[in-house]
């Protein structure tokens, strides 16, 4: 993996602070907006940044719905060029974050190389610093998800990304495609990592056209091959049309409620040692495997928990209707007298 130059360009401006900007900070509380918001309006005000003054002011009823973290905190936004994360770094700055816009640039189709001359001449105009880095991903077998991975290494665990209530509800409906459990069916999780995760699609189109901002169509959007694409175009349609109603915002209030779920059975399997077979068995069998599910992860560089079907097998040692089973990449767990043990095993 090679890292392309570091850019930075952030402009920091100076002068009064426009009177409509003054006005807009205090309508907000005026007319029932948020408290928060107002004082974050008034502190860029002291501040003496009229890109961000002027750029709250216009979107103000989006930052709303937004949970960027305080002004002034550093935050690395991660930017493909398409409306949502374009939406996200013009918000990001707009909240007063001191912003780092990252493209990275998988070299999966000719001419990428173009968005990120956009991305850095939009991060510009915003006055955010940029950065642009180049992943080599190889084709082959589940290339999206390798290229996310690839993707989420550069920007690191922290970087706030352009996720929107739509992507939640298609996540959700991924998921449960999978298999997942309701730590799965919680899907994307608010928080300062997914800022704008109340927005919609049809919202982040709208910032950008505000802006004048032109975002990249990636084509593999639309490419049926991959299943997130056929659930976007094809099954949500449909059952918005069976329903007869916009399903987004209900699955959205359907993972608020497995997230709960999730949240509850991780604190109940917090305070069991995941390897004593015994206890694993007298404890509700949900929770039994929201431990072991925490406890194969522990140690691993993986995102995402193990399967249901890895944890099936888990499940059967602890049972004693096996002695061991595999993990794959040369893991497996066993049982001695009662309890669980995680063996690396040679390479073949």
């Amino acid at each position: 993996m090679s890292s392309g130059p570091a850019v930075s360009s952030c402009c920091h401006g100076h002068g009064k602070v426009p009177r409509t900007f003054q006005a807009f900070s205090r309508s907000v509380t005026h007319n029932g907006g948020s408290t928060a918001w107002a004082q974050r309006f008034r502190l860029l005000a002291k501040r003496n940044r009229p890109v961000v003054s002027s750029l709250a002011e216009r979107h103000g009823a989006f930052l709303n719905r937004c949970t960027f973290p305080p002004a002034g905190t550093p935050l690395v936004c991660g930017v493909s060029g398409g409306a949502d994360s374009m939406a996200l770094v013009v918000l990001a700055v707009a909240s007063g974050c001191d912003v780092t816009a990252v493209h990275v640039d998988h070299g999966l189709r000719p001419g990428s190389e173009t968005e990120a001359d956009r991305v850095r001449s939009v991060a510009e105009r915003l006055g955010a610093a940029f950065r642009a880095e180049t992943v080599v991903v190889e084709t082959g077998p589940n290339l999206e998800a390798r290229a996310r991975s690839a993707r989420h290494a550069v920007l690191g665990p922290d970087a706030a990304l352009g996720h929107t209530s739509d992507d939640r509800a298609e996540t959700m409906i991924v998921n449960l495609l999978r298999g997942a459990g309701p730590d799965g069916l919680a899907s994307i999780r608010p928080g300062f990592r997914h800022p704008i995760l109340d927005l919609r699609r049809s919202d982040t189109e709208r910032v950008c056209e505000i802006e004048g901002i032109e975002p990249f169509f990636d084509p593999s959007n639309a490419d049926p091959l991959f299943v997130r694409n056929r659930i976007r175009h094809e099954a949500l349609p449909l059952l918005a049309d069976i329903a007869g109603r916009d399903l987004v915002p209900i699955l959205d209030r359907q993972a608020d409620v497995f997230a709960s779920i999730a949240d509850y059975l991780k604190l109940e399997s917090a305070e069991l040692d995941p390897t004593d077979t015994r206890v694993l068995r007298e404890v509700p069998e949900v929770v039994a495997r929201v431990a072991l599910r925490e406890w194969l992860r522990t140690g691993t560089e993986e995102r995402h928990p193990p399967d249901a079907a890895t944890i099936d097998r888990v499940m059967a040692v602890v049972r004693g209707d096996a002695i061991a089973t595999e993990l794959g990449g040369n893991r497996r767990v066993e049982r001695t007298a009662g309890k669980l043990r995680i063996v690396t095993t040679p390479k073949a």
